[in-house]
């Protein structure tokens, strides 16, 4: 899978924003280049939080262990709440950091907790390739349901 096919995956729904942070939208300068979802509230508007993002280098003194850094490698972060990351791992969100060893952060085409906001419900892969495609793909599809319902009222 390649971020541009992330990315054309949500492009013709309009339900969903999709921005690439960049110089003249107000993003800071590190996160230039990464890609953001947001499904649009009911005036059209991108809701404030993502439902998935698209990360492409480390962010020195923040987030760094995927060690983006190496080449030619984007980071997956997927939203699927609580129950679901419980589901894929075999333990809660609160439980996170006692399991935390328990990962490598920077290996490929891997399913693993964010290293940052895992315990919030967030998982993530490096450069997922067709073996991981169905499992990734169901979980966007996830994320993004899950966004949309919080999003109607």
């Amino acid at each position: 899978m390649t971020q541009d096919e992330i990315r054309e995956r949500f492009g013709s729904n309009s339900s969903v924003f999709i921005q690439i942070a960049n110089s003249g939208d107000g993003s800071p300068e590190m996160a230039w280049g990464d890609t953001f979802f947001y499904v649009r509230d009911n005036s059209g508007e991108p809701k404030k939080m993502p439902f998935t993002t698209i990360v492409t280098k480390d962010y020195t003194g923040f987030d760094s262990e995927s060690n983006l850094n190496r080449g030619s490698l984007y980071r997956l972060n997927i939203e699927i709440g609580k129950d679901k990351f419980e589901d894929l791992f075999g333990f809660k969100t609160n439980e996170f950091e006692d399991n935390r060893s328990r990962f490598n952060f920077s290996s490929l085409n891997q399913l693993f907790p964010h290293p940052l906001y895992g315990s919030n419900g967030w998982v993530s892969i490096i450069n997922p390739d067709a073996d991981s495609a169905a499992k990734v793909n169901n979980l966007l599809d996830f994320s993004f349901e899950r966004a949309l319902r919080r999003t109607v009222v």
